[in-house]
């Protein structure tokens, strides 16, 4: 009895470990399943309300009422997030390899950046834009212009990429450090050439992120950047990019149409910016180099 009793207990735990894994894996088919279906969605969605309205006037290197060209604010947008990226990555990067490589993680000091860096990740973008019209726009000079939206996008894509930097670096194998100390090679060099290039794809997938957020900002950009539609010829210019474009004419309620044919522009903008980083990321990470 005893015997049999173990048995139907043992044989019980097993049905319900069986359907426990049962349907966690229909939660995650399910929960796979509605975001694909999402994202297919809107996407179809924006081809089918833009691609009808995309017009070669669109394209025309000067705006002007009638053909409402985006051609300027494509420029823009890539203007904006190359400076952007071109401050803000360095700076990201090297933060993260000092605080997973050099400091001390129970320093106080350095819990404090931690604490920081995610707590400006969360701070939503209207405050970045608010802190860039009153410090940069109006108490620096800089007025609405190229300069003042690219130091306020750096400003709020840094956490982003520093917290990427950290998880990237942590997720390599101390044993690879410890097997490159053996064999000689000092810290910075083990740094650069074992552990940068396994983590790689980590540390660009926080670019990308960084590059998206850029692209789709508007709340941030609009008090900064402004929302002329001329072409910046300097950094003290103003300008617009896509997403402000995008976001005027709904606004405006005069070329819905020319909105929508935007988004579709802005969707694959964002689609190719993707595709060149896991390029360039796969490139990069291939055979340690």
């Amino acid at each position: 009895m005893p015997t049999e009793t173990s048995t139907l207990t043992t044989q019980k735990t097993r049905n319900t470990k069986q359907l426990s894994s049962k349907l966690i894996r229909l939660l995650v088919y399910l929960s796979a399943v509605v975001t694909f279906g999402s994202l297919l969605f809107i996407i179809l969605f924006i081809l089918v309300r833009g691609v009808p309205y995309i017009t070669p006037s669109l394209f025309e290197w000067n705006y002007t009422t009638d053909n409402v060209s985006l051609l300027p604010s494509l420029l823009t947008t890539l203007i904006v997030v190359g400076l952007s990226l071109l401050i803000a990555t360095p700076i990201g990067v090297f933060t993260g390899f000092y605080l997973v490589e050099y400091a001390d993680r129970g320093n106080k000091i350095v819990k404090a950046i931690s604490m920081a860096t995610d707590t400006l990740a969360a701070v939503p973008s209207i405050v970045y834009g608010l802190f860039g019209m009153l410090f940069f726009v109006t108490f620096l000079g800089f007025q609405y212009s190229v300069i003042s939206g690219v130091l306020t996008a750096v400003i709020m894509v840094l956490p982003l990429i520093i917290r990427s930097t950290e998880e990237a670096l942590l997720s390599v194998g101390m044993p690879l450090r410890q097997a490159s100390f053996a064999l000689g090679a000092g810290k910075l060099r083990t740094i650069f050439t074992v552990v940068l290039p396994v983590a790689m794809p980590g540390i660009l997938s926080g670019v990308i992120l960084a590059s998206g957020r850029i692209v789709g900002e508007t709340a941030a950009l609009m008090y900064t950047l402004g929302t002329s539609t001329n072409l910046p010829t300097d950094l003290f210019s103003s300008g617009r990019t896509l997403a402000l474009h995008m976001y005027v004419l709904s606004s405006e309620g005069l070329h819905v149409n020319e909105a929508n044919a935007t988004a579709v522009v802005l969707v694959v903008f964002v689609l190719v910016i993707n595709a060149l980083s896991t390029y360039l990321s796969k490139r990069l990470s291939k055979g340690g180099k």
